[in-house]
């Protein structure tokens, strides 16, 4: 089938958008918007307001939808990501941190060179070969000086090495410890199964990455789902949504802020991101069911704390 479809102005999106129900009190202020934010970035944000389409017929707005509704929706989620991104962040920074702590006082500042310490020979290989090619492309102050100064061996220090590889590389690195009390070790100091962290980190680098192309977290469903705790920490557990499905997490965003949440508490027990979180929320009036919250969340352990 051939797209057919051509560029409409801005008030000719506007037209549309009237057409089909949607209140628009400021015709200007909308122009404004759909020219800086783009009609296809927001249509992701009314898709909630449309009333479910009939054969031969466009999309109609449910009654009462405005464009302010959905500016609101949209600034929330923009918002949502830096939140999101923040947590991020400090999370990584910690986990890099453990591991760099854990691998170098039982092997040594250039642990990551031994191959004996990680699993498949050619997954190894392959996570190697990406550092040396960042560390031959960054411009960074430290990795200048490591080069000027030394030659043995070619690449830097774990401490240095963290620094230049992507959370989504880091994770690789992680998952493909050979042995899993090195992973437990490092996993311990959140109080979780290796397993859990490690999933976790794979699934962060998904998140990141949405958020870094200004995807839609609100109503997300997330391709990449991670490993749930089922054990420990016990007080953690009971917070989380598992849905029906033992074998397959849900795929809204609830789980993650959950686990975001839980560590931010063991990092930063002072940053007061949950309430941060939750003032979002109230805000700007959102209904948390898109974003897969149970109903009875706010009588959840990890929310409760969040005052």
């Amino acid at each position: 089938m051939k797209y057919a479809k051509t560029p409409t102005t801005l008030d000719q999106q506007i037209e549309l958008l009237l057409a089909r129900g949607m209140q628009i009190a400021d015709p200007a202020s909308a122009r404004f918007y759909l020219s800086h934010i783009g009609y296809y970035r927001l249509r992701g944000y009314w898709l909630p307001f449309e009333e479910p389409k009939r054969d031969g017929e466009t999309h109609r707005f449910v009654a009462g939808t405005s464009f302010e509704n959905v500016l609101n929706l949209y600034t929330f989620d923009r918002e949502l990501r830096l939140l999101v991104t923040d947590a991020i962040e400090r999370i990584e920074i910690s986990v890099r941190n453990q591991w760099v702590d854990v691998l170098a006082a039982s092997h040594g500042p250039h642990a990551y060179l031994d191959s004996s310490l990680f699993a498949g020979h050619r997954q190894y290989g392959r996570c190697l070969a990406e550092i040396a090619s960042e560390f031959e492309r960054s411009k960074e102050q430290y990795v200048h000086h490591y080069k000027k100064k030394y030659t043995n061996p070619d690449l830097p220090p774990l401490w240095a090495v963290v620094g230049i590889m992507t959370l989504g590389q880091f994770s690789h690195w992680f998952s493909n410890l050979k042995r899993k009390s090195t992973r437990a070790r490092i996993a311990k100091v959140y109080a979780l199964d290796e397993s859990v962290l490690a999933s976790f980190l794979h699934h962060l680098s998904f998140i990141r990455n949405v958020c870094a192309h200004h995807g839609r977290l609100w109503n997300r469903e997330v391709t990449l789902t991670m490993e749930l705790p089922r054990s420990k920490p016990a007080s953690l557990v009971p917070n989380f949504d598992y849905g029906p499905d033992p074998n397959q997490a849900p795929r809204k965003i609830y789980n993650t802020l959950v686990m975001l949440a839980y560590m931010m508490d063991c990092i930063s027990p002072g940053h007061h991101w949950k309430v941060r979180l939750k003032g979002l929320i109230a805000s700007h009036a959102i209904d948390v069911r898109h974003m897969g919250f149970p109903n009875d969340w706010e009588r959840r352990s990890i929310w409760v704390t969040a005052t």
